[in-house]
């Protein structure tokens, strides 16, 4: 392989002694021999345990230490204290497979475009990882990522392979989300930066119990509710027609009906917002499609409020020809 950057393997923790040689072992299995291992802990209070299977690896891994913040935090620490060209994600209970970075590098020999940021499929599993459940995910357009972001939360940040150049033009997680700093971050830099599809698993993702996203299930959904909300109203219409080829009130009526069935009734609410506001601008094929998928997401009293008044106006302006 003639092109080789430096690959700088990132695992934040915080009392992760249960699972963190499992992360670290997978790290230093990788194919791919051009690589560091920082390890960030992020504030642990478990005695010490953590710690101690860290720096039993020596030098294999560049070891800091924090008071807790959280897992954005932590991974900003290393981001400014790494030295590879290219930064990997690996959360200290999930797992690598052996050929991750190899993989992606190779990809990235092909490229043309040094604005691309890659990501990959990857398999969920809870006690033992040769039981897993794959997780494949579609190859999306760039001009249609940020709508398939804000419209499917599947996206595995540990599968990610970008430039450190994109943290300098599109700068840090943001420090106060606690469990979408991720999402937030590949949001903004998909403005610009192409994200590629690798079909191919590159992580083991670990479910238990004691993981943040579980233990934190109400802070999560409502974080994430509040983020989807800045999406929508962030979406232009340029990004929902090269995603949807419809009408922005069909649109934004099917993105509602998304919100609501997952739990996410503020972006449900704004999305709906948006279909009203945008009714009567396109088909009437598409009005009509509009008003039944707001219905069936129990927003059509809203509607109807929307075309009385629209009614009036145009009763109005005949009257005044």
């Amino acid at each position: 392989m003639t092109y080789s950057p430096k690959v700088s393997i990132v695992i934040p923790v915080f009392n992760g002694s249960d699972y963190m040689n499992q992360a670290i072992d997978s790290a230093l299995a990788q194919t791919y021999p051009n690589i560091e291992i920082v390890v960030v802990n992020d504030g642990s209070n478990d005695g010490g345990a953590t710690e101690k299977i860290v720096l039993s690896y020596g030098e294999k891994v560049r070891y800091f230490s924090k008071e807790n913040g959280g897992v954005g935090s932590a991974l900003n620490v290393a981001i400014k204290e790494m030295s590879g060209e290219y930064f990997s994600w690996l959360s200290h209970d999930d797992l690598y497979y052996p050929d991750k970075v190899e993989s992606q590098v190779k990809t990235l020999a092909g490229m043309e475009n040094l604005k691309t940021i890659l990501y990959g499929d990857y398999a969920v599993f809870s006690d033992n990882p040769n039981k897993v459940s794959e997780k494949r995910l579609p190859s999306v357009p760039p001009e249609q990522f940020r709508y398939f972001l804000t419209v499917k939360n599947v996206l595995h940040g540990c599968t990610l392979l970008l430039p450190k150049s994109a943290f300098d033009e599109y700068g840090l997680f943001n420090e106060k989300l606690r469990t979408t700093q991720d999402y937030d971050l590949w949001f903004r830099m998909a403005k610009k930066y192409h994200f590629v599809h690798i079909p191919k698993l590159l992580v083991k993702a670990r479910h238990h119990a004691e993981q943040g996203s579980v233990k934190m299930g109400s802070i999560a959904l409502k974080e994430c509710d509040e983020l989807l909300t800045g999406f929508v109203e962030e979406l232009s219409e340029a990004e929902i027609e090269a995603a949807t080829h419809s009408s922005n009130s069909l649109s934004y009526a099917k993105i509602s009906a998304s919100m609501q069935y997952r739990g996410f009734y503020n972006a449900a609410r704004c999305s709906s917002a948006l279909a009203i506001k945008n009714f009567g601008k396109g088909s009437m094929s598409d009005d009509l499609k509009s008003a039944l998928v707001l219905l069936r997401a129990k927003w059509f009293d809203v509607l109807i409020a929307k075309l009385r008044r629209l009614f009036v106006d145009m009763r109005f302006k005949v009257k005044n020809v």
